[in-house]
């Protein structure tokens, strides 16, 4: 649908460049920022600025930070015999949420797939393997997927012989799930993973 307005245009069609972002999506997003003040407008716009010019990666982890060295490598309180493997930075924030961990990362800055064209060298594992001398402990947290396990496994490759220990989280059945409705893949990896009462 073509618009009146260039601007308008232009908005949706750069909207459209966020991951899960269709037309529609981008539409609803624009529509509802010309009714709020422009003060939220560029509030907004602001924050988004700041992205480009405040957030860089962390020297150490790869985390996202406006220092050289993010929190959670400065910080005297953590673990620093072990390391969290990360697909991503946004999974730093989802297992910081629960609280429970207390050691150090290392983002990848995604997991292999040569379908993509995505090797070793495109990863920071250079960087990961550069960082083990202290560590007693490697914790593989990348995602479920086909390339997830790949890259899992490649890391327990090269570590391995470093004689470090090599853990994986534990995958299988969400809390609230029904057993009828999972997958064979999941109720596998739920058997694997079961713990002792």
């Amino acid at each position: 649908m073509p618009y009146s307005s260039s601007a308008v245009e232009r908005a949706v069609t750069e909207l459209c460049k966020l991951p899960g972002v269709g037309k529609k999506s981008a539409q609803r997003m624009v529509f509802f920022l010309l009714k709020q003040s422009p003060q939220t407008v560029k509030d907004i716009s602001t924050a988004l600025s700041e992205l480009v010019y405040k957030v860089r990666f962390c020297s150490i982890c790869f985390n996202v930070t406006e220092e050289d060295i993010c929190d959670i490598c400065r910080s005297e309180k953590r673990d620093r015999s072990a390391i969290c493997v990360v697909e991503e930075a946004n999974d730093i924030w989802a297992l910081e949420r629960m609280g429970d961990y207390r050691g150090l990362y290392h983002v990848l800055g995604g997991v292999l797939s040569p379908l993509d064209g995505i090797g070793p060298e495109d990863l920071r594992i250079k960087e990961l393997l550069r960082r083990l001398d202290s560590v007693s402990e490697v914790i593989v947290a990348t995602n479920p997927s086909t390339e997830g396990e790949a890259t899992a496994l490649y890391l327990a490759k090269l570590i391995k012989p470093l004689n470090i220990k090599m853990t994986r989280i534990a995958r299988g059945i969400p809390v609230g799930a029904d057993l009828e409705f999972a997958d064979d893949l999941t109720l596998s990896r739920a058997l694997e993973g079961r713990a002792e009462l």
